[in-house]
């Protein structure tokens, strides 16, 4: 870990550190407990926790504490290691460690949102309903549990044989708990959803600051930079996903004397202002953490395409939405011909955004390209479109005259739109070109230092081919 440069054997090297000193550690308190095989007073103490409830509490407690059922469970399993606890004993224990360690998440939904505070509220509730199953048949449980564990050696009796077969039986025990538990309640999922909902209602929005809410952004999570890039993705792909459809409904108002549309435009553009600023903070909390060169180039890219969504918003609302209404003021018509162009036209922009937010989903660089060449075929269809218009207006069509200048501009817009949407594409492909050229240049400077030093160049020779 100290003494390798790659980030793939530093990790590795992490990974043995953590095994070496769980397994460590299990062996200092096993050593360590040793004396407790004769103390009496303790072993009385554990006697006692034979008892369900008093197990069940000292279990949730002492895992509320160290706030870790999976470290609990290891104590459990270093005190059976030496004989000091049964497993009768012991499934109480582990059915309160189970119990308490739902204390973590409710901790954790403290200040958090709504979601997760009944994602905590669930597994304590599951939890709960687990112990209240297996508690009145412990006795039965651990006859199952010995029976699927290994047995012990034949010589062995007493506290040895206990070291021997109680370890393996409970974590077996914590083992088959969960397992059973999951399969049990598992089938009323979708019920166990609404009655959480019930418990735990959305609260109204009374607060006018209030009205629009993001849907994935955890503020708990900007010091896990790679969770919360993920929820920040997921959040930009909802919002480009607004975008999309106030670029669908913009069409309307062209052909229909429509203005309540362009109203809830509006509303979808306040929103889509709000999700800029909010997602453009998360990500720059996200960036002031120590971030690996790869995830500072990922906040790059996100920033960049939330540039490009919150521009394809204000092109609909600054631009087309005015033109719109002065379509509706002077009650003006496309012709037929024009009218079928542009639906066709818009259609295409709609697919151009619907790729890119594929391409952003999937960073799918051979959709990128396709992006690109579309986006070059859509540029030389909105100068047909022009020729078009232009052939109609010297065929003096009424409704083409009337209509030239909206016609003209909507198809500019909507270039513009497309322009904007393959812009999301370009970050990617552009992260690949420069890749590639720093990979060419790395092999053109390694294979320059091999021929100096087989040519043994002078200086005035290696500067030359450089250049």
């Amino acid at each position: 870990m100290f003494v390798s440069k790659s980030k793939k054997i530093k990790s590795i090297g992490e990974i043995l550190l953590g095994f070496g000193i769980l397994f460590f550690g299990m062996y200092v308190m096993s050593t360590s407990m040793y004396p407790l095989r004769t103390y009496q007073p303790f072993i009385d103490l554990l006697l006692h926790l034979e008892n369900p409830i008093l197990g069940i509490l000292v279990g949730t407690l002492f895992t509320a504490l160290i706030q870790s059922s999976s470290a609990f469970t290891g104590i459990l399993i270093v005190l059976g290691t030496q004989g000091l606890v049964t497993l009768e004993a012991a499934i109480p224990l582990i059915l309160g460690a189970n119990i308490g360690t739902s204390i973590t998440a409710i901790l954790a939904s403290i200040n958090s949102s709504r979601e997760a505070k009944r994602v905590a509220l669930a597994h304590s509730l599951f939890k709960i309903i687990g112990v209240v199953l297996f508690v009145w048949w412990i006795p039965y449980f651990a006859d199952i549990v010995r029976s699927i564990s290994p047995q012990g050696s034949q010589s062995s009796t007493g506290i040895t044989l206990l070291s021997e077969v109680v370890p393996r039986q409970i974590a077996n025990a914590h083992t088959v708990f969960n397992v059973v538990l999951t399969f049990v309640l598992l089938p009323f999922t979708n019920i166990s959803a609404k009655f959480i909902e019930w418990v735990l209602p959305d609260k109204p929005e009374l607060e006018e600051e209030s009205i629009f809410k993001t849907k994935f952004l955890e503020e708990s999570l900007i010091s896990t930079p790679a969770l919360a890039l993920n929820l920040a993705k997921a959040e930009i792909i909802r919002m480009a996903g607004k975008a999309q459809k106030m670029v669908e409904k913009i069409i309307v108002p062209f052909f229909k004397n429509d203005r309540d549309i362009i109203e809830t435009i509006h509303e979808e553009e306040a929103e889509l202002n709000y999700l800029n600023l909010r997602i453009s903070k998360y990500l720059m909390k996200i960036s002031q953490n120590s971030l690996h060169e790869e995830r500072t180039d990922e906040v790059f890219e996100m920033m960049h395409c939330l540039t490009e969504i919150e521009q394809i918003g204000d092109i609909v609302t600054k631009r087309l939405i005015p033109l719109a209404e002065k379509r509706i003021e002077n009650n003006v018509h496309f012709s037929e011909e024009g009218k079928k162009e542009i639906e066709d036209y818009h259609l295409r922009i709609m697919k151009q955004i619907s790729r890119a937010i594929e391409v952003f989903k999937d960073v799918n660089l051979k959709d990128a390209k396709r992006m690109e060449k579309k986006y070059k075929k859509y540029r030389l269809m909105e100068i047909g479109l022009r020729r078009t218009h232009f052939d109609r207006l010297r065929d003096k069509v009424p409704e083409s005259i009337e209509t030239s200048g909206i016609h003209l501009e909507l198809i500019e817009l909507l270039k513009r739109i497309s322009s904007n949407a393959t812009n999301i594409a370009r970050i990617f492909l552009e992260k690949k070109s420069e890749k590639e050229k720093q990979i060419t240049l790395k092999a053109e400077l390694s294979d320059l230092e091999k021929n100096k030093k087989k040519k043994n160049y002078n200086s005035d020779e290696i500067i030359e081919e450089e250049n």
